[in-house]
């Protein structure tokens, strides 16, 4: 993984906010090389060995309830880039048209086995695909639908660098984010000005410190919050 020369940035991106976490990003373009060759060998050797468990739960989703098994959306990854991040479908069909696109705990719209998936975070094994892709990376900021990524400030605008994380610091530290705004009157409002300036100072000082090491304590430390 190399960064793009600091001309090639997309213009949105080119301001000295972001500017000052480009140079430290480029400063580690070696750590940044093993970071995408451990993505790749990682994700395909995960596809690997969870085929059979994955094909159990697209089997189970399909029998709970209509739609497909594949839940695909845009988000924004790498540079602004929008691209479809996949998951195992929890929520009935068309849920995006009758609520937030933030899921809080006790979501009507959860299917009974989405509910028992997205507890374990077993939804989100066919990111694994996007991994490959080179659209996501184990960790990283998790990427936003383009409605909350037009929001961003100037500073923000740096966890763009990289590409998107499966998980990342503020996803464990966020991992009750549904609990949390379970009985907010107006999820978006609450997440766009409370939430996510929040996620995001974990984000940015990831940036600001990173390194490959850290990138794999991170990765450590997601498996043990999971199975606690």
């Amino acid at each position: 993984m190399t960064l793009r020369d600091w001309d090639e940035m997309p213009g949105f991106m080119r301001h000295d906010e972001v500017k000052e976490y480009y140079d430290i990003l480029k400063a580690h373009e070696g750590e940044l090389k093993w970071k995408r060759l451990t993505d790749i060998v990682l994700a395909a050797l995960m596809l690997l060995l969870l085929a059979p468990v994955m094909l159990l739960i697209a089997a189970a989703i399909k029998l709970d309830s209509e739609g497909p098994v594949i839940f695909k959306q845009v988000r924004v990854t790498q540079y602004g880039r929008k691209f479809y991040i996949w998951k195992f479908r929890t929520m009935v069909q068309d849920a995006q048209r009758l609520g937030s696109q933030v899921t809080v705990s006790g979501d009507a719209r959860l299917t009974r086995v989405g509910r028992v998936i997205r507890n374990c975070r077993i939804d989100e094994f066919p990111q694994l695909v996007n991994v490959l892709r080179g659209e996501m990376s184990f960790v990283g900021t998790r990427p936003e639908v383009v409605k909350y990524v037009k929001g961003y400030t100037k500073e923000m605008r740096a966890t763009l660098l990289l590409p998107a994380g499966i998980t990342s610091r503020a996803s464990i530290c966020y991992k009750d984010e549904g609990e949390l705004l379970k009985d907010v009157a107006d999820v978006d409002e609450v997440y766009i000005h409370e939430v996510l300036p929040e996620k995001m100072s974990y984000n940015l000082e990831d940036l600001r410190y990173f390194s490959y090491g850290r990138d794999l304590m991170t990765m450590v430390k997601t498996v043990l919050a999971v199975l606690h």
